[in-house]
Protein backbone atom coordinates (compact mmCIF):
# COMPACT_ATOMS: atom_id res chain seq x y z
CA UNK A 1 0.00 0.00 0.00
CA UNK A 2 1.29 3.45 -0.89
CA UNK A 3 1.44 5.82 2.05
CA UNK A 4 -1.10 8.64 1.70
CA UNK A 5 0.10 11.82 0.05
CA UNK A 6 -1.08 15.18 1.35
CA UNK A 7 -2.09 17.86 -1.18
CA UNK A 8 -4.21 20.99 -1.05
CA UNK A 9 -6.36 22.00 -4.01
CA UNK A 10 -7.55 25.36 -5.34
CA UNK A 11 -4.57 27.22 -3.82
CA UNK A 12 -0.93 27.91 -4.58
CA UNK A 13 0.17 27.69 -0.94
CA UNK A 14 -0.09 24.73 1.47
CA UNK A 15 -1.82 27.11 3.90
CA UNK A 16 -4.76 27.67 1.55
CA UNK A 17 -7.36 25.66 -0.30
CA UNK A 18 -8.80 22.29 0.66
CA UNK A 19 -6.47 19.49 1.83
CA UNK A 20 -6.96 15.95 0.56
CA UNK A 21 -5.27 12.66 1.22
CA UNK A 22 -4.31 10.64 -1.85
CA UNK A 23 -3.46 6.94 -1.98
CA UNK A 24 -1.95 6.42 -5.41
CA UNK A 25 -2.21 2.62 -5.29
CA UNK A 26 -5.29 1.44 -3.42
CA UNK A 27 -5.19 -2.03 -4.98
CA UNK A 28 -6.23 -4.56 -2.39
CA UNK A 29 -7.69 -2.07 0.07
CA UNK A 30 -11.21 -2.87 1.19
CA UNK A 31 -13.87 -0.30 2.02
CA UNK A 32 -13.29 -0.44 5.78
CA UNK A 33 -9.57 0.17 5.34
CA UNK A 34 -10.13 3.13 3.02
CA UNK A 35 -12.65 4.62 5.43
CA UNK A 36 -10.21 4.20 8.33
CA UNK A 37 -7.43 5.90 6.37
CA UNK A 38 -9.76 8.80 5.53
CA UNK A 39 -10.86 9.09 9.16
CA UNK A 40 -7.25 9.01 10.41
CA UNK A 41 -6.26 11.73 7.92
CA UNK A 42 -9.26 13.83 8.98
CA UNK A 43 -9.56 15.76 5.71
CA UNK A 44 -13.00 16.41 4.26
CA UNK A 45 -12.21 13.77 1.61
CA UNK A 46 -9.40 11.47 0.60
CA UNK A 47 -8.95 9.87 -2.82
CA UNK A 48 -8.06 6.24 -3.51
CA UNK A 49 -6.59 5.45 -6.92
CA UNK A 50 -6.44 2.17 -8.81
CA UNK A 51 -4.89 1.93 -12.28
CA UNK A 52 -7.33 0.81 -14.99
CA UNK A 53 -5.04 -0.89 -17.49
CA UNK A 54 -6.61 -1.39 -20.86
CA UNK A 55 -9.47 1.04 -20.23
CA UNK A 56 -9.96 4.45 -21.76
CA UNK A 57 -8.23 3.65 -25.04
CA UNK A 58 -11.10 5.15 -26.98
CA UNK A 59 -10.63 8.47 -25.17
CA UNK A 60 -6.91 8.53 -25.92
CA UNK A 61 -5.86 8.29 -22.27
CA UNK A 62 -4.33 4.81 -22.53
CA UNK A 63 -2.42 4.11 -19.34
CA UNK A 64 -3.58 7.44 -17.88
CA UNK A 65 -6.96 5.96 -17.00
CA UNK A 66 -7.72 5.28 -13.34
CA UNK A 67 -10.51 4.22 -11.01
CA UNK A 68 -11.02 6.84 -8.30
CA UNK A 69 -13.02 6.55 -5.09
CA UNK A 70 -13.55 9.16 -2.39
CA UNK A 71 -14.04 8.77 1.35
CA UNK A 72 -14.85 11.37 3.97
CA UNK A 73 -14.06 10.56 7.62
CA UNK A 74 -17.58 9.08 7.90
CA UNK A 75 -18.60 7.64 4.55
CA UNK A 76 -17.86 7.18 0.86
CA UNK A 77 -19.04 10.01 -1.38
CA UNK A 78 -19.82 9.65 -5.11
CA UNK A 79 -17.66 12.53 -6.30
CA UNK A 80 -15.22 15.06 -4.86
CA UNK A 81 -13.83 17.89 -6.95
CA UNK A 82 -10.91 19.04 -4.82
CA UNK A 83 -9.59 15.48 -4.35
CA UNK A 84 -9.91 14.95 -8.13
CA UNK A 85 -7.86 18.07 -8.85
CA UNK A 86 -5.30 17.11 -6.20
CA UNK A 87 -5.02 13.55 -7.52
CA UNK A 88 -4.61 14.70 -11.12
CA UNK A 89 -1.81 17.08 -10.13
CA UNK A 90 -0.09 14.39 -8.04
CA UNK A 91 -0.22 11.98 -10.99
CA UNK A 92 0.97 14.67 -13.43
CA UNK A 93 3.96 15.43 -11.21
CA UNK A 94 4.94 11.79 -11.57
CA UNK A 95 3.81 10.95 -15.12
CA UNK A 96 3.62 14.27 -16.94
CA UNK A 97 0.98 16.86 -17.73
CA UNK A 98 -1.80 16.26 -20.23
CA UNK A 99 -5.07 14.35 -20.24
CA UNK A 100 -6.23 11.85 -17.62
CA UNK A 101 -9.49 9.95 -17.29
CA UNK A 102 -11.02 8.98 -13.95
CA UNK A 103 -13.75 6.38 -13.54
CA UNK A 104 -15.62 7.59 -10.43
CA UNK A 105 -18.78 6.32 -8.72
CA UNK A 106 -20.58 9.27 -10.34
CA UNK A 107 -19.31 8.50 -13.85
CA UNK A 108 -16.36 9.30 -16.12
CA UNK A 109 -14.51 12.52 -15.30
CA UNK A 110 -11.83 13.70 -17.77
CA UNK A 111 -9.12 15.96 -16.33
CA UNK A 112 -6.47 18.00 -18.13
CA UNK A 113 -3.35 19.11 -16.23
CA UNK A 114 -1.28 22.02 -17.48
CA UNK A 115 1.78 23.89 -16.28
CA UNK A 116 5.54 23.83 -16.10
CA UNK A 117 7.98 22.42 -13.52
CA UNK A 118 8.72 24.80 -10.67
CA UNK A 119 5.24 26.33 -10.55
CA UNK A 120 1.95 24.91 -9.28
CA UNK A 121 0.22 22.73 -11.86
CA UNK A 122 -3.37 23.51 -12.79
CA UNK A 123 -6.02 20.85 -13.35
CA UNK A 124 -9.36 21.23 -15.13
CA UNK A 125 -12.01 18.57 -14.54
CA UNK A 126 -15.10 18.10 -16.67
CA UNK A 127 -18.15 17.12 -14.64
CA UNK A 128 -20.68 14.44 -15.39
CA UNK A 129 -23.92 15.74 -16.89
CA UNK A 130 -25.54 18.01 -14.27
CA UNK A 131 -29.16 18.60 -13.42
CA UNK A 132 -31.22 20.88 -11.17
CA UNK A 133 -34.16 19.87 -8.96
CA UNK A 134 -36.82 21.79 -7.10
CA UNK A 135 -36.62 21.60 -3.32
CA UNK A 136 -39.62 21.43 -0.99
CA UNK A 137 -40.45 24.58 0.95
CA UNK A 138 -40.40 22.65 4.23
CA UNK A 139 -36.86 21.41 3.51
CA UNK A 140 -35.67 24.96 2.84
CA UNK A 141 -37.34 26.09 6.07
CA UNK A 142 -35.59 23.33 8.01
CA UNK A 143 -32.22 24.15 6.41
CA UNK A 144 -32.59 27.82 7.34
CA UNK A 145 -33.55 26.87 10.90
CA UNK A 146 -30.48 24.63 11.18
CA UNK A 147 -28.30 27.44 9.81
CA UNK A 148 -30.05 29.99 12.06
CA UNK A 149 -30.68 32.17 8.99
CA UNK A 150 -33.89 34.19 8.72
CA UNK A 151 -35.61 33.67 5.38
CA UNK A 152 -35.26 37.41 4.74
CA UNK A 153 -31.48 36.91 4.57
CA UNK A 154 -31.82 34.98 1.30
CA UNK A 155 -31.31 36.81 -2.00
CA UNK A 156 -34.68 36.61 -3.81
CA UNK A 157 -32.92 36.62 -7.19
CA UNK A 158 -31.50 33.15 -6.45
CA UNK A 159 -34.27 30.62 -5.68
CA UNK A 160 -33.26 27.60 -3.58
CA UNK A 161 -32.63 24.49 -5.64
CA UNK A 162 -30.84 21.16 -5.38
CA UNK A 163 -28.02 21.04 -7.92
CA UNK A 164 -26.14 17.94 -9.06
CA UNK A 165 -22.88 17.53 -10.98
CA UNK A 166 -21.69 14.27 -9.46
CA UNK A 167 -23.08 14.92 -5.97
CA UNK A 168 -26.20 16.68 -4.64
CA UNK A 169 -25.99 20.16 -3.07
CA UNK A 170 -28.68 22.49 -1.74
CA UNK A 171 -27.99 25.99 -3.08
CA UNK A 172 -28.89 28.91 -0.78
CA UNK A 173 -27.73 32.43 -1.66
CA UNK A 174 -27.32 35.20 0.91
CA UNK A 175 -28.25 38.83 0.41
CA UNK A 176 -24.99 40.10 1.96
CA UNK A 177 -21.38 39.10 2.46
CA UNK A 178 -21.89 39.62 6.20
CA UNK A 179 -24.62 36.96 6.26
CA UNK A 180 -22.34 34.48 4.51
CA UNK A 181 -19.45 35.25 6.84
CA UNK A 182 -21.51 34.59 9.97
CA UNK A 183 -21.82 30.80 9.92
CA UNK A 184 -22.51 29.00 13.20
CA UNK A 185 -25.01 26.25 12.48
CA UNK A 186 -26.66 23.36 14.33
CA UNK A 187 -24.45 20.44 13.24
CA UNK A 188 -26.71 17.48 14.05
CA UNK A 189 -29.89 19.19 12.85
CA UNK A 190 -28.42 20.08 9.48
CA UNK A 191 -26.86 16.62 9.16
CA UNK A 192 -30.25 14.99 9.77
CA UNK A 193 -31.86 17.03 7.01
CA UNK A 194 -29.01 16.33 4.60
CA UNK A 195 -29.22 12.57 5.21
CA UNK A 196 -32.97 12.67 4.64
CA UNK A 197 -32.73 14.69 1.39
CA UNK A 198 -29.50 12.96 0.26
CA UNK A 199 -27.22 16.01 0.15
CA UNK A 200 -23.43 16.04 0.14
CA UNK A 201 -23.05 19.70 1.13
CA UNK A 202 -25.10 22.86 1.39
CA UNK A 203 -23.74 25.40 -1.10
CA UNK A 204 -24.02 28.83 0.50
CA UNK A 205 -23.21 31.72 -1.83
CA UNK A 206 -23.08 35.48 -2.18
CA UNK A 207 -22.73 37.35 -5.47
CA UNK A 208 -19.99 39.99 -5.47
CA UNK A 209 -20.29 40.89 -9.16
CA UNK A 210 -21.62 39.46 -12.42
CA UNK A 211 -19.10 36.62 -12.59
CA UNK A 212 -17.63 36.56 -9.07
CA UNK A 213 -19.09 34.72 -6.09
CA UNK A 214 -18.10 33.86 -2.53
CA UNK A 215 -19.18 30.41 -1.35
CA UNK A 216 -19.13 28.20 1.75
CA UNK A 217 -20.04 24.52 2.19
CA UNK A 218 -21.18 23.01 5.49
CA UNK A 219 -20.41 19.26 5.38
CA UNK A 220 -21.74 17.64 8.57
CA UNK A 221 -22.68 14.38 6.80
CA UNK A 222 -18.96 13.85 6.20
CA UNK A 223 -18.09 14.53 9.81
CA UNK A 224 -16.61 17.92 8.89
CA UNK A 225 -18.03 21.30 9.95
CA UNK A 226 -17.08 23.01 6.70
CA UNK A 227 -15.34 22.15 3.44
CA UNK A 228 -12.69 24.80 2.60
CA UNK A 229 -12.95 24.55 -1.24
CA UNK A 230 -15.53 22.37 -2.92
CA UNK A 231 -15.08 21.48 -6.58
CA UNK A 232 -18.14 19.25 -6.81
CA UNK A 233 -20.35 22.00 -5.39
CA UNK A 234 -18.71 24.54 -7.71
CA UNK A 235 -19.66 22.42 -10.73
CA UNK A 236 -23.21 22.04 -9.44
CA UNK A 237 -23.42 25.77 -8.71
CA UNK A 238 -22.30 26.63 -12.24
CA UNK A 239 -25.02 24.37 -13.63
CA UNK A 240 -27.56 25.99 -11.30
CA UNK A 241 -26.65 29.52 -12.40
CA UNK A 242 -26.86 28.62 -16.08
CA UNK A 243 -30.12 26.66 -15.76
CA UNK A 244 -31.85 29.60 -14.08
CA UNK A 245 -30.44 32.16 -16.52
CA UNK A 246 -28.45 33.93 -13.80
CA UNK A 247 -25.31 33.94 -15.97
CA UNK A 248 -24.86 33.63 -19.75
CA UNK A 249 -24.73 30.12 -21.19
CA UNK A 250 -21.03 30.70 -21.97
CA UNK A 251 -19.36 32.12 -18.86
CA UNK A 252 -16.19 31.97 -16.80
CA UNK A 253 -16.92 32.35 -13.10
CA UNK A 254 -14.59 32.93 -10.16
CA UNK A 255 -15.55 31.40 -6.83
CA UNK A 256 -13.74 32.47 -3.66
CA UNK A 257 -13.92 30.01 -0.80
CA UNK A 258 -12.14 29.31 2.47
CA UNK A 259 -11.19 32.85 3.47
CA UNK A 260 -13.64 32.77 6.38
CA UNK A 261 -11.85 29.64 7.61
CA UNK A 262 -8.36 31.04 7.18
CA UNK A 263 -7.70 28.79 4.13
CA UNK A 264 -8.37 31.02 1.09
CA UNK A 265 -8.85 29.30 -2.23
CA UNK A 266 -10.04 30.13 -5.73
CA UNK A 267 -12.06 27.97 -8.10
CA UNK A 268 -12.67 28.74 -11.78
CA UNK A 269 -15.95 27.48 -13.26
CA UNK A 270 -16.27 27.45 -17.05
CA UNK A 271 -19.59 27.07 -18.85
CA UNK A 272 -19.63 26.40 -22.59
CA UNK A 273 -22.62 27.02 -24.82
CA UNK A 274 -23.94 23.78 -26.25
CA UNK A 275 -22.15 21.60 -23.65
CA UNK A 276 -24.13 20.72 -20.55
CA UNK A 277 -21.07 19.64 -18.60
CA UNK A 278 -19.27 22.07 -16.32
CA UNK A 279 -15.51 22.56 -16.06
CA UNK A 280 -13.84 23.37 -12.75
CA UNK A 281 -10.20 24.46 -12.63
CA UNK A 282 -7.66 25.07 -9.93
CA UNK A 283 -4.09 24.58 -8.84
CA UNK A 284 -2.89 22.03 -6.29
CA UNK A 285 0.32 21.76 -4.28
CA UNK A 286 1.79 19.24 -1.84
CA UNK A 287 1.52 19.75 1.90
CA UNK A 288 4.84 19.00 3.59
Amino acid sequence: MTNPLHYTAFATSPAGGNPAGIVLDASGLDDDTMLKIAADLGYSESAFVTPAQGEGQGQGQGDRTYHLRYFSPKAEVPFCGHATVATAVALAERHGTGDYLFHTPAGEVPVTVEGTPGSPLRATLTSVTPHIEDVRDEDVTEALAALDWPATDLDPAFPPRIAYAGARHLVLTARTRERLADLAYHFDRLAALMHRVDLTTVQLAWRESEFTFHVRDPFPVGGVVEDPATGAAAAAFGAYLRALGLVPAASVLTLHQGADMGRPGELTVTLREGDERVRVSGTAVPIA
